[in-house]
């Protein structure tokens, strides 16, 4: 068993230096196994905002950061990704105190990617293509890329400390600097990223953090007019007013919002690695992952015999405290939202369907946000536990009878961020995923990430696309230069009577 480290109190990160509020207040952050308080947290205001957006504007139009050659911001990230290598214990620990994430997952998982992050993006840096459009003795015109300037980065609570690093690195890279805005339910780790930033040397201001909550800290940011762009991952409601508290200042933004993603199951599927996929998409990181498969669509030929497997695997997981190795299934990450995902479980069953399995407190575990994982059969597709992001444990299962069916239900719903599907025909596999209408796809595989394709979601899943070069056209600007190699004809203008324009050919807008 590990031993947690002491948690101090939480400070901003401004201008390279640890701060308090301006306001002095503070909230606590709680451990979602007990609900008792683990840190005091600063609670920022727009005032602290202010201090941290002048920092970063500060650093981006008169520091050294976006003036770096890529490969000296390539070596910055680097010494970032060993720096997280090098405390991945700690920053697990702490991660898993405050999420309520089982160790393992975090350590095993989310902490070496966040690393890897940081990697691939420090690679990417020096790799940011231009291009040239010659006009054969007349003009040499060629775009380059520009940092677009300060980022708002507004993180969620699942994973956090991973995708706080999805966000940063990308804008680093590009010599952007940020301003960080971590979810208030888990503000621990972004402190610690700070800690590796500062230890890292980056110059002061490139960096910052602001505590609090979206409506008191998450709010100003957005309206900051010195902010560029605001990256934004969470719930759909809240990205909407993200963007309409963004709109008078005419920012960028990019939205990767909520899902209520389904898995599709094929007869000539390999039914076992299926399963297997299927239970690790939606039950691992507590059921609380963005990209969780939590509707499985089967066809039904198959399903009495493919559901009854699942729900008996499904009852035998291990939900218990999150240090130990051998939990698959912590508690969920604040008392608000286990009252809000065991509240679907009443809904479902007021719907008419039937709670297979789970869906309680766990024997033993009398405190804490514990939740049996919890499988819904007889679902039918336009019940509110299939159309609403439950984000928790909780899978509904729906069958279908061909696949213009399964297709059919796979799309109606308003998300559209992620998809699986199984099949032993690839013919059909291909087909499917194109049929589907969501941002990624994975055929006969659970989610695994390639770093260098775009991540986002359609219709009400996102706006946008991080991830690989994608994620340069967000943090980086274009910029066309045109160099007359000759002396090309310039219209006169006011000549006189005696000279006239004859004509305005190639001018621009």
């Amino acid at each position: 068993m590990k031993t947690l480290p002491e948690v101090r109190t939480v400070q901003h990160f401004i201008n390279g230096e640890f701060v308090d509020g301006v306001s002095g207040r503070t909230f606590q952050s709680l451990n979602p196994a007990t609900n008792t308080p683990i840190a005091g947290v600063a609670a920022g205001t727009g005032e602290d905002v202010g201090r941290a957006v002048q920092a970063a504007r500060r650093a981006f139009d008169e520091g050294p950061w976006p003036r770096m050659s890529a490969a000296a911001r390539a070596r910055a990230l680097h010494r970032i990704a060993d720096l997280i290598d090098r405390r991945a214990d700690e920053i697990a620990l702490v991660e898993c105190l405050d999420t309520g994430i089982p160790y393992t997952q975090i350590r095993q998982g989310q902490i070496p990617r966040a690393a890897e992050n940081f990697r691939f993006f420090a690679e990417m840096t020096t790799q940011v293509p231009n291009a040239t459009y010659p006009v054969e003795g007349a003009f040499l015109n060629f775009t380059i890329r520009v940092p677009v300037g300060v980022a708002g980065l507004i993180t969620p609570w699942n994973t956090p400390f991973m995708l706080e690093t999805w966000k940063v690195a990308p804008c680093l890279a590009a010599g952007c600097t940020c301003v960080l805005k971590p979810a208030e339910w888990a503000p621990l780790s972004a402190s610690l990223l700070a800690e590796v930033i500062r230890e890292a040397d980056l110059p002061p201001g490139v960096f910052n953090v602001v505590q609090g909550f979206g409506e008191t800290a998450g709010a100003p940011l957005v309206a900051h007019a010195m902010v560029n762009v605001i990256s934004f991952t969470g719930e759909t409601t809240t990205g909407a007013e993200i963007m309409r508290n963004g709109a008078a200042t005419l920012k960028r933004f990019s939205m990767e919002l909520g899902g209520k993603s389904p898995v599709i199951v094929f007869p000539d599927a390999d039914l076992e690695r299926a399963l297997d996929a299927t239970i690790f998409g939606v039950y691992t990181l507590n059921g609380e992952r963005c990209t969780a498969n939590s509707r499985l669509l089967v066809d039904r030929r198959i399903h009495d015999d493919f559901v009854g497997k699942l729900v008996e695997r499904v009852a035998r997981l291990r939900v218990g405290v999150p240090m130990d190795p051998a939990t698959e299934i912590g508690p969920l990450i604040h008392p608000d939202h286990w009252e809000r995902v065991t509240a679907y479980m009443e809904i479902g069953q007021r719907e008419g369907a039937l709670l297979a399995t789970g869906g309680k407190r766990p024997a033993g575990l009398p405190v804490g946000n514990y939740l049996e994982p919890a499988v819904f059969t007889g679902v039918v597709n336009s019940m509110r536990i299939a159309q609403e992001e439950i984000f928790g444990p909780v899978l509904v299962v729906i069958p279908f009878e061909d696949e213009a069916e399964a297709v059919r239900l796979a799309n109606d719903v308003r998300y559209g961020l992620a998809a699986y599907l199984w099949t032993g025909d690839i013919t059909r596999g291909h087909r499917v995923a194109q049929a589907l209408e969501a941002g990624m796809v994975w055929v006969n595989s659970q989610n695994v990430r390639d770093l260098r394709t775009p991540f986002g979601g359609m219709k009400h899943s996102g706006i946008g696309r991080e991830g690989g070069h994608y994620s340069f056209d967000f943090y980086m600007e274009y910029k066309t230069i045109h160099v007359a190699q000759g002396t090309h004809r310039i219209p006169k203008m006011g000549p006189g009577e005696k000279e006239r324009p004859t004509g305005f050919r190639g001018l621009g807008c």
